[in-house]
C-alpha cells in the first residue's frame, strides 16, 4: 500500500501572516496527460515569496493551503495513460508556474508539456536552478523583445537569479548587454559576458547608458520608468515586475473589472513610453516543456551555465524563502531534497 501522505512546504492563507512550513498534504493524483516526479530539487523564484501576501491572488488561482515552489528536478516515478515523451526511471527538469500546484514537495505532478528531459551534464539542484529564469528570459528577449545580434539590451540586477541567465542567453543571441550591480559582483556579471556594467552605488544608470533596443524590467520601483530615456525609439520593455497592463488581463480572460484595474495601473508607463516611441509590456512566464528542451541543449552545449549561491536541504526549505527574500544572492537559491 503506498503512503498515502507526503511532505511539502505549504502555506494556509494569504496576507502577512501566511503560516508557511512543512506540512503532511495528500499524496498527488495524476490525470492521463500527467507525470508524477520525485522532486530531488527544488529551485526557489522571488514570485515564491510574493504568492503567499497574496499579490497575485486575483490571477494566479490556489486552494489553501498550497504547496509553493514553481521549478524542480527529479525522477519520474508514474505516467498517465496518454504521455508518450516520458516514462518511469527519466530524469526531467520543470516548471510548474501558474498550474496550482507547488514543486517544494517530495512529490509534484508535471503536465507532459511542461517538462523536459534533465540535461546530461547538470546534477539535479542544477538543473532545478534554470526552468524559470530560463523560460522567462526566453519568453522575454527571444520572443517579445525579438532581439537580434548586434542589438543592445539593459538586463539591470545581472547577478540575481534572473539577471545570471538572461545575461547569457541575451550574449547566445549575440545582442550586447548593459547591467547594474554592487561592486562586489561586477567580475561575476562580466564573466557571463556583461559588455557596460553601471556600479549602482556609485552611478545613475540612466546617466552612463545610451542608444538601447529594449530593457528587461527586473527592479521594483522607478526603475522601469527611468530607463525610458536609455531607450532609442521603437525599442521595447518587457517587465517581469509590473505594472499589470490590459494585454495581459486579455491574455489571461481576466473580467472587466480587472481588465480596467491593470489597464489604471499601467497607465502612466503607457503614457511615458508613448511619448518616446517605446512599447511596454508586462510578462507572466507560461510553462512550455518544449522550450525548455531547447535551453537544455544550451546547458548542455555549455553556451550557458546555471549560477547558484546557495543550498539548503528540504528541512530548511521556509529559511530558503526567507534568504531568497532578502534580495542579496548572487544567482539562484534552491533547496535539496
Amino acid at each position: 500500500m503506498k503512503n498515502q501522505t507526503m511532505k511539502a512546504l505549504t502555506f494556509q492563507r494569504y496576507g502577512k501572516s501566511p503560516e508557511i512550513g512543512l506540512t503532511e498534504v495528500p499524496r498527488p493524483t495524476l490525470k492521463s496527460d500527467e507525470l508524477l516526479v520525485q522532486v530531488r530539487a527544488a529551485g526557489l523564484n522571488p514570485i515564491d515569496n510574493m504568492i503567499p501576501t497574496g499579490t497575485f491572488k486575483p490571477v494566479l488561482h490556489f486552494q489553501l493551503p498550497a504547496t509553493l515552489g514553481s521549478d524542480l528536478a527529479g525522477v519520474v516515478t508514474e505516467v498517465g495513460s496518454n504521455v508518450t515523451r516520458f516514462k518511469p526511471g527519466d530524469a526531467v527538469f520543470a516548471s510548474i508556474f501558474d498550474l496550482g500546484t507547488g514543486s517544494i514537495a517530495e512529490l509534484a505532478v508535471v503536465p507532459e508539456s511542461a517538462a523536459a528531459p534533465k540535461p546530461t551534464n547538470l546534477d539535479f539542484v542544477q538543473a532545478a536552478s534554470i526552468p524559470m529564469v530560463g523560460l522567462t528570459s526566453w519568453q522575454a528577449l527571444k520572443e517579445r523583445a525579438n532581439l537580434q545580434t548586434g542589438q543592445q539590451v539593459f538586463i539591470p540586477a545581472g547577478s540575481g537569479g534572473i539577471g545570471t541567465f538572461a545575461i547569457q542567453l541575451a550574449k547566445h543571441l549575440g545582442a550586447k548587454v548593459g547591467t547594474t550591480v554592487s561592486t562586489g559582483n561586477i567580475e561575476l556579471v562580466r564573466s557571463l559576458g556583461a559588455d557596460e556594467v553601471v556600479d549602482y552605488k556609485k552611478q545613475e544608470f540612466e546617466n552612463v547608458l545610451r542608444g538601447y533596443d529594449a530593457v528587461l524590467g527586473t527592479v521594483r520601483g522607478d526603475a522601469i520608468e527611468k530607463s525610458i530615456s536609455i531607450l532609442k525609439p521603437g525599442s521595447r520593455i518587457v517587465s517581469l515586475i509590473g505594472p499589470l497592463d490590459a494585454a495581459f488581463a486579455r491574455a489571461k480572460r481576466l473580467n472587466f473589472v480587472l481588465r480596467f484595474v491593470f489597464g489604471m495601473m499601467s497607465r502612466k508607463i503607457m503614457r511615458l513610453t508613448k511619448k518616446r516611441d517605446v512599447t511596454y509590456s508586462f510578462l507572466f512566464m507560461h510553462p512550455d516543456g518544449a522550450q525548455l528542451t531547447e535551453i537544455g541543449k544550451l546547458l548542455e552545449a555549455h553556451r550557458i551555465k546555471p549560477v547558484i549561491d546557495k543550498v539548503f536541504p528540504f528541512e530548511q526549505a521556509k529559511q530558503a524563502l526567507e534568504y531568497l527574500a532578502q534580495g542579496r544572492s548572487k544567482g539562484k537559491v534552491v533547496v535539496k531534497m
